[in-house]
């Protein structure tokens, strides 16, 4: 990978969780995330089901690294606090096409169904409320995406309707940080 992440790597903190340590993506994560984006399993619900070429995951990792830059937050790589092999991501993004914050995870299959998607959000929206002081975080779902929603709903998270949004009808779920009043 000709990008380098080791700058805003060392600005990244590291959040260690029960089984998880989320930190900031190293240029060692892009052989592992190229093999989650290649599955499409993984790729199930998203606008773009085929697996990711190399190039386009260097871009993830890029616009990502920008994104902590401009923000303050972002993803963070996940790796299991046992052996530290890359999992997925978690954390929170601006969504360009609302300027809202949205939650977004995505773990590789054998990962799924223990409780590590919620595990992960739990503590970046703990921190997104707590830390970055925003006022609202949103979920955006695949209708048929029946796991994730659950995620969702146990993050708190409440349906507030549906939306179109690249190529997909998703739902939206969204929780405001208590004590947080409408402008």
């Amino acid at each position: 990978m000709a990008y380098d992440l080791s700058t805003i790597y060392m600005n990244i903190p590291n959040i260690h969780t029960r089984r998880m340590i989320l930190r900031g993506f190293t240029p060692e994560d892009f052989e592992p995330l190229c093999a989650i984006l290649s599955k499409r399993d993984v790729l199930r619900y998203l606008p773009n089901t085929e697996p990711f070429p190399p190039q386009v995951v260097e871009r993830i990792m890029q616009r990502q690294t920008r994104h902590w830059q401009e923000h303050g937050y972002g993803w963070y790589a996940v790796a299991d606090r046992q052996t530290a092999e890359l999992v997925g991501w978690c954390g929170l993004n601006v969504l360009d096409e609302t300027g809202e914050t949205e939650i977004k995870y995505l773990l590789d299959k054998p990962y799924w169904g223990r409780g590590l998607a919620t595990e992960a959000a739990t503590r970046c929206m703990q921190a997104g409320f707590d830390e970055q002081g925003l006022g609202e975080i949103i979920g955006l779902v695949h209708p048929e995406n029946i796991a994730s929603r659950r995620v969702l709903e146990k993050l708190g998270l409440q349906y507030s309707g549906r939306l179109h949004l690249w190529g997909l009808d998703l739902d939206r779920y969204a929780s405001r940080r208590m004590g947080k009043r409408d402008s």
